[in-house]
């Protein structure tokens, strides 16, 4: 694990989430191979940028607010290209 402060090596990040976004092309529902210690990196690295964030946002008109998706990935990527992927400093950890 990077000791960087980061918590999580770039290119493992990187390499991470290109194997979640292949899913955006495919037909039928399939499953991404992580390995136990990708997921704990994950989300630990995840856990820290929250923990960094501000409890109280300001944000400004107009906004879109999406409720719960029941864990269904697909549902998730599908939102994402409908809203649009978060830019990409926020995927830079």
């Amino acid at each position: 694990m990077a000791q960087n402060g980061q918590g999580i090596e770039p290119a493992l990040l990187d390499d991470i989430i290109n194997r979640l976004l292949e899913l955006r092309q495919a037909k039928t529902v399939r499953q991404v191979q992580l390995s136990e210690s990708e997921i704990r990196q994950l989300c630990s690295a995840a856990r820290e940028i929250f923990l960094q964030q501000p409890n109280l946002l300001e944000l400004e008109a107009p906004i879109k607010l999406c409720g719960d998706n029941h864990r269904q990935y697909g549902d998730l990527l599908r939102l994402f290209e409908y809203g649009g992927f978060p830019p990409e400093y926020f995927l830079l950890i």
